[in-house]
């Protein structure tokens, strides 16, 4: 497991994002001591999910207010 230290994750978030998006896993300390793993979403874990890509029935989204009206 890479060790990572929080004020290094600060100054590099998103090399660090990038390096996670590509598999990657970090446990982020501070002061030798571990605050919490920064690993990618797991297929089988909690995640976001896409239900609706409003940009494929509008260009460019839709406006919430709009959505709302049609519910």
């Amino acid at each position: 497991m890479n060790l990572v230290g929080i004020k290094e994750l600060k100054q590099n978030t998103a090399h660090y994002a990038e390096l996670v998006r590509k598999g990657q896993s970090f446990i982020v300390v501070k002061k030798t001591k571990p605050l919490f793993k920064l690993a990618p979403l797991d297929s089988t874990e909690d995640g976001w999910e896409e239900v609706v890509d409003f940009t494929k029935l509008h260009r460019g989204g839709i406006k919430i207010k709009e959505l709302i009206a049609r519910l």
